[in-house]
């Protein structure tokens, strides 16, 4: 394991948080994700679903959580079912997890092998009423690959019509929203690991370099601290292309006078950061960069402000927006008498600013959450403006990972350098 162990504790109250919230007489299975294939015999490097990792902290394919409160019998109220290590998985993958390091990894003292779940399964299912699945119900989810889970509720509704299967998302969701301290933790290994990264690449661009090349570097310094690497598909952006707000080919050379935009952040121990910078590929800004980034930067600092318990999402993005129209009139971007005349839906703000200012963190980079939830401590959100100048060749956008707190919100990122002149003195010196 290339991060530090995780204490099983806090899959041992997630697991007793959700228990709270089902129905009497009720059974939750959660499977874990398959292995997905790629072409001819390759397959992709395994990602856990996010529900079953937070239940119990098992990396590994082939296995069933199995929670069962009411259960008459006490050995049946949690189980784990993992998958064996056979001779020939032992020589081609390695060992998979034995049963003690399984109970020592989750705090789940029943550990079964996953070969034995189906004939358990009739066992356990005609003994309650309520049976919960797992689904994606992520507001953004374009599911079209079948998984394990999607698979499982066919069978389980096939074989068992006639009982009262409820949503386990809603659930999960409800529990994500508010960080664990130990989530933060590993939260901050991640930013932190992220923040050695930035720093590295700062002594590394300059004109001539390839957009691939500052990849590798950030690679190179996320995976030798512990990270498997990128938390989600790395942006780097320069020149027009950091107008694009999901650019991920890479493929671009550096040019003297160009802008470069990093959206690239390191995963830790499951859990995902989320940065964003933008700096000048020369190691100086020109006076229109510098004015824009100090724009935007102005902005990051009022929706830190904004960004406090009790505000709503829908209103903090109004908010926000209303920020940036400030900033855009500033700039002479647009005209303030046509500012005030716009209607609600902004239309002449989203021409340079078209994205949510912010969004819940977590296991996902894009968390799940409840809809519409009121803004509460203990959320982790991001904070990440951006004014985008088409029609003059670049765009900036500054992006941190922040909790919010009773009294004030705590930056994961505050460390990493944001102020333009401190970018500038790391890049020459």
């Amino acid at each position: 394991m290339r991060h530090e162990p995780i204490d099983p504790q806090l899959f041992v109250r997630n697991r007793e948080r959700l228990r709270e919230m089902l129905k009497p007489n009720s059974i939750v299975i959660v499977h874990s994700n398959d292995v997905m294939p790629t072409n001819a015999d390759g397959v992709m490097a395994f990602k856990q679903n996010s529900d079953f990792y937070y239940l119990t902290g098992v990396d590994q394919e082939e296995s069933v959580l199995v929670l069962m409160p009411d259960a008459g019998d006490p050995k049946q109220r949690e189980m784990l079912f993992v998958r064996e290590t056979s001779e020939h998985t032992a020589v081609w993958e390695g060992d998979k997890l034995t049963k003690e390091a399984a109970r020592a990894v989750t705090g789940i003292e029943r550990i079964e092998w996953s070969k034995g779940f189906e004939a358990m399964l009739h066992g356990l299912v005609p003994q309650v009423e309520n049976v919960y699945l797992l689904t994606n119900e992520h507001m953004r989810a374009s599911v079209v690959v079948e998984n394990r889970n999607d698979r499982f509720i066919k069978q389980c509704q096939a074989r068992y019509p006639l009982h009262g299967y409820q949503r386990l998302a809603p659930l999960m969701h409800r529990l994500r929203i508010i960080k664990d301290p130990v989530e933060v933790e590993i939260v901050q290994k991640a930013c932190d690991i992220t923040g050695a990264g930035f720093r590295r690449l700062l002594d590394f661009v300059r004109p001539g370099v390839g957009e691939w090349e500052i990849e590798a570097e950030l690679l190179h310094e996320f995976v030798r601290r512990g990270s498997r690497g990128f938390a989600y598909l790395p942006i780097i952006g320069s020149g027009k292309s950091n107008c694009v707000l999901h650019y991920i080919e890479n493929d671009r050379e550096c040019q003297d006078g160009d802008l470069v935009l990093l959206d690239v952040a390191a995963e830790y121990a499951g859990w995902a950061s989320d940065l964003t910078r933008t700096i000048p590929v020369s190691g100086r800004y020109s006076e229109r960069q510098r004015e824009v980034y100090d724009a935007v930067l102005r902005v990051f600092r009022g929706c830190n402000d904004l960004l406090r318990p009790g505000n709503t999402p829908l209103e903090y993005q109004k908010q926000c927006t209303e920020l940036v129209e400030a900033e855009l009139v500033g700039l002479g971007l647009i005209d303030a008498a046509a500012a005030k005349e716009q209607g609600e839906d902004k239309p002449l703000v989203k021409k340079y600013f078209m994205h949510g200012v912010s969004h819940h963190m977590g296991l996902d980079v894009h968390d799940v959450h409840p809809p519409h939830e009121p803004f509460a401590e203990g959320m982790l959100f991001t904070i990440e403006p951006g004014i985008y100048i088409r029609e003059e060749g670049f765009g900036v956008r500054l992006e941190n990972d922040v909790l919010i707190g009773k009294d004030a919100n705590i930056d994961l990122m505050g460390s990493i350098p944001i102020e333009p002149d401190e970018i500038e003195e790391l890049m020459n010196c």
